[in-house]
């Protein structure tokens, strides 16, 4: 991979491309990024139909978790949702926020976001907005979100100190996200580490899990708590595009572990005064 900015528009392009697609393409795709296996694998994502506040057009199969799940959303709350795509989270979060609650989807692909805005408008709701922006520069004002939701989208950010230390921003006091994203235990090849398609597909721009739970505590969380973990096989026919048969077996072999992860953490309560020792 090159430079942050390349990578960026390495993702935006593809992800423009998978905003055209249907649910059933990219659900066959290495996280949707392009095409990649003729077969009909879910790879990453979990079955949502079930869930209140489904909408099937804003489905595009691209999560590896509901972090909603786990969220802890609460009526009246407001929500922020990082690489929002068409919507799907954020009218799930909707059902439980209710009217009186307010969802802000964040992307930074304009095709996703004019979709996600036509799935709103089609729904008639009037507490549910999408912005385009970067979560690395993520366009809220500091200390307003009740809860940050993200579905396997984290992996994507170049820069994910950045990104968490701007989830911390967002969030007030005493709030918490809620984070659905890939992680590794072991070395990828280097066939794996270099293919933009394979950093599209969730994979590759994917960090050690110890490395991935370092950065949350270093931006300043507490209670860090994983939720869920459930490990990820990656057909054959997708290894393929970048590995030799050889190379495969021994990938199969090796300590490699891929694995979606759903992560709560706080944002630890303000402090009153300088020097009064309450928190």
């Amino acid at each position: 991979m090159k430079t942050n900015e390349e990578i960026k528009q390495v993702v935006k392009e593809i992800y423009s491309q998978i905003a055209q697609q249907s649910k059933s393409e990219n659900a066959s795709s290495c996280c949707g990024a392009g095409g990649c296996s003729t077969v009909d694998y879910s790879i990453f994502s979990e079955d949502y139909t079930k869930l209140e506040g489904y909408n099937p057009d804003a489905d595009l199969a691209l999560g590896c978790g509901i972090p909603t799940q786990f969220a802890g959303i609460k009526k009246g709350n407001t929500i922020i949702d990082l690489g929002s795509g068409a919507g799907n989270d954020c009218f799930v979060a909707r059902a439980i926020t209710g009217e009186t609650g307010k969802i802000i989807g964040i992307d930074m692909t304009e095709t996703m976001i004019n979709k996600a805005r036509e799935n709103a408008e089609k729904l008639n709701f009037n507490n549910v907005e999408f912005r385009l922006g970067d979560i690395e520069k993520i366009p809220i004002t500091s200390n307003v979100a009740d809860v940050v939701i993200s579905n396997c989208v984290l992996n994507l950010v170049p820069d994910k100190q950045k990104a968490f230390s701007e989830i911390y921003r967002i969030l007030k006091p005493n709030a918490h996200f809620c984070i659905s994203d890939v992680v590794l235990k072991g070395e990828l090849p280097n066939q794996l580490k270099n293919a933009a398609e394979m950093y599209a597909g969730c994979v590759s721009g994917a960090l050690q899990k110890e490395d991935y739970l370092t950065i949350i505590h270093n931006a300043g969380f507490k209670k860090i708590d994983i939720k869920t973990e459930k490990q990820i096989v990656i057909p054959d026919d997708i290894l393929s595009n970048f590995l030799s048969e050889k190379e495969i077996d021994e990938l199969k072999k090796s300590n490699l572990g891929i694995f979606s992860i759903t992560v709560f953490a706080q944002k630890p309560e303000a402090c009153c005064t300088s020097g009064s020792n309450c928190c």
